[in-house]
């Protein structure tokens, strides 16, 4: 049975179609492998009761012809998603009892559609993180290892843990959400496919907000193919969600296997950072010349805006934290401390609710929204925000299909290794990956290679707004090159 949980998406689907498997032994597969698998702490919380009666009820449909597009696919659901009657916490002490009443517009979706769901996953406390280390209810361990060594490594963050249960093989796939590169970043660690959408394609109604303007729902899976197809699920326009897009959702499955000839990729010099790795380096050299002999065209490119996207994004994201995080006061919901009078239940409540991280990104936010400072520092790092935008519209103005850049600085590093004493080490992760969010674009990051210590390096791919299927049609490229990495087992 274990087979199983080496599936993807689309030969499971034709699995369950045929009746090789039902769609409840399917299911048992993953709890089983999720169990076993508790050394990762990937899941939070685990849902196996909830998940077999979703089994049962897919097969079910399955047996009376009203299959739906992903009847009986065991997925994880990151832990900031609101799932009714399903704890959800998003990994915070403040509300570490939190059930909500209410479904949020993405996972009622893929529930709509027949997923299953084995659980909610672990990640970086309120989604402030690089590397899952930053969650209250523990690190998540990513299922590589180096060459010759056991030194526990990151799974990349803030969605580490959905990342690392689709790279163990604990769901076929699983949601994310990425705010400064929080799916594409820890895909690019675990050697599997992530991709964040545009801004508005996805609802980001009952989603626990960090940055409400840089937020966005994403899908983590295994192959190319299976992104599109779970993808195509979570997207939608969503009344409840003023920023979400009324646009149609394209059958992004068709655009995997299409021609990229013709297309005109672009190669970012401001991207070739100091002190970048020679294997980095390199791997972006092969991604575009495999491009190439897809019949794509490189083009060098500039957005000259790029270094000074990482200041302005931390800037912008903590003040909008600030702002979100201020509903965790211990009136309506969630943990409440005891004080001498109301701002005592709030210093006290808040003090031990959040974690260091959360305190240091909300301060950070409150400092920069103050008066004396709000000219100098956030209405800055908006305008900045804007030529960041600029630069990338001109470019697509100028005929570039989509961009080429590394996913990540480096490949995964070990637990502890980063940050301690310097927060900004840990910040430096998402060099690549800011400028997407906050030109609102989509960017996929795609697994291309390994490390000289056998970790997975990934390439990202940066679109024109709302054209994920060229992503998915240039991703299936590097991914036909380079392969897949899949994970051995240790744990």
């Amino acid at each position: 049975m274990s087979d199983l949980t080496n599936l993807t998406i689309a030969a499971a689907r034709d699995g369950l179609k045929t009746k090789s498997f039902s769609a409840s032994e399917l299911t048992e597969a993953h709890i089983a492998a999720v169990e076993k698998a508790r050394a990762l702490n990937a899941y939070v919380l685990e849902t196996p009761d909830h998940a077999r009666q979703r089994a049962r009820e897919s097969d079910a449909r399955i047996a009376s012809g009203d299959a739906g597009p992903l009847e009986g696919i065991p997925i994880g659901v990151k832990d900031l998603f609101c799932t009714k009657d399903v704890r959800t916490t998003a990994c915070s002490k403040i509300l570490g009892n939190f059930v909500p009443t209410y479904e949020s517009t993405v996972t009622s979706q893929l529930w709509r559609d027949g997923a299953v769901m084995l659980g909610k996953t672990n990640n970086d406390e309120f989604a402030m993180g690089s590397s899952n280390e930053t969650s209250a209810l523990g690190a998540v361990i990513s299922p590589w290892r180096r060459k010759g060594s056991n030194t526990p490594l990151v799974p990349g963050g803030s969605s580490g843990g959905s990342a690392a249960a689709v790279a163990a093989r604990l769901c076929l796939a699983a949601t994310g959400t990425d705010t400064g590169g929080s799916i594409r970043q820890p895909a690019a660690f675990t050697g599997i496919v992530g991709i964040k959408p545009t801004y508005g394609r996805c609802s980001r109604w009952g989603i626990v907000a960090f940055a409400s303007s840089l937020d966005q729902a994403g899908p983590f899976t295994r192959t190319v193919r299976d992104n599109a197809i779970l993808l195509r699920s979570m997207a939608g326009h969503d009344p409840k969600d003023t920023t979400s897009a009324d646009l149609p959702v394209p059958d992004y499955e068709a655009a995997v296997g299409k021609s990229v000839k013709g297309m005109r990729i672009g190669i970012p010099k401001e991207y070739r950072i100091d002190g970048m790795p020679s294997e980095i380096e390199k791997l972006w050299e092969q991604g575009a010349a495999w491009l190439k002999n897809a019949g794509a065209e490189m083009v060098e490119i500039s957005l000259p805006h790029t270094k000074y996207a990482l200041p302005a994004y931390y800037i912008v994201a903590p003040a909008e934290a600030s702002s979100n995080l201020a509903r965790y006061d211990g009136v309506r919901y969630g943990l409440r401390e005891q004080g001498r009078d109301i701002v005592g239940m709030y210093e006290a409540t808040r003090a031990a609710g959040f974690g260091a991280e959360v305190r240091r990104r909300v301060m950070i936010g409150t400092y920069v929204l103050s008066a004396g400072y709000y000219d100098a520092y956030y209405l800055r790092a908006q305008k900045v925000r804007t030529l960041i935008k600029k630069d990338f519209e001109d470019v697509f103005a100028a005929g570039v299909d989509a961009i080429l850049t590394p996913a990540t600085p480096s490949a995964a590093f070990g637990v502890g290794e980063k940050g301690g004493a310097d927060p900004i080490e840990m910040y430096l992760n998402d060099v690549f990956t800011v400028t997407v969010n906050m030109a609102g674009l989509p960017g996929i990051s795609v697994p291309a290679g390994l490390s000289s210590e056998g970790l997975p390096l990934g390439l990202q791919l940066i679109g024109r707004p709302f054209d994920e299927a060229t992503l998915f049609s240039l991703g299936a490229v590097i991914e036909q090159a380079a392969g897949t990495y899949p994970v051995e087992a240790w744990w």
